[in-house]
């Protein structure tokens, strides 16, 4: 990895800061993850102010569309806590309420709520394709048909479920 580090911050001293700024801008509810593969590093912070959902995020092609450079995640990540302490410090002093900071960024929308079959399937989130329903029925199945040694009124309950997910997968053309 080329470069130097431009902040000393550690990622978890970073993620204790960040509790520190939510709280002083009085969000509701927040949350971050980073991640990092061979060709790119990303962060990214979502809140909810006033029934509103927004997502922040910083990573390595930003950094080096601005000059910045940065590299190392915890670089990114401290950079993204800095910025919204810098928010923080604006409707601390008064100069704005977050509501008309954010105005111009568009909130995120709205969760659907996920189907009942896709969670009782295992799936936290809907998944991509029918392949991926396949797979976890067969995995779920083995352990729950009644030759296996499963209780039969489980089994037929998954089997609705995949079945109902297949329905809606194919309705939605996935």
């Amino acid at each position: 990895m080329s470069g130097k580090r431009k902040y000393q911050m550690t990622i978890e001293a970073a993620s204790d800061k960040l509790a520190r700024v939510m709280e002083r801008m009085g969000v509701e509810k927040y949350d971050f993850d980073y991640a990092e593969s061979k060709a790119a590093k990303s962060c990214w912070v979502e809140l909810l102010c006033n029934g509103r959902a927004y997502r922040f995020v910083n990573d390595t092609a930003k950094s080096a569309a601005c000059g910045r450079g940065l590299v190392y995640m915890s670089d990114l990540f401290v950079e993204l806590v800095y910025a919204l302490e810098d928010l923080a410090r604006a409707v601390e002093k008064g100069i704005f309420t977050l509501d008309m900071l954010l105005e111009g960024k568009m909130a995120l929308p709205a969760e659907n709520p996920m189907e009942p079959c896709f969670l009782a399937l295992g799936f936290a989130s809907r998944p991509e394709s029918a392949t991926a329903v396949k797979e976890r029925y067969r995995q779920l199945a083995k352990a729950l048909h009644p030759d296996a040694g499963g209780d039969q009124a489980a089994f037929m309950a998954l089997r609705e479920n995949y079945e109902s997910c297949l329905k809606l997968m194919e309705a939605s053309g996935t």
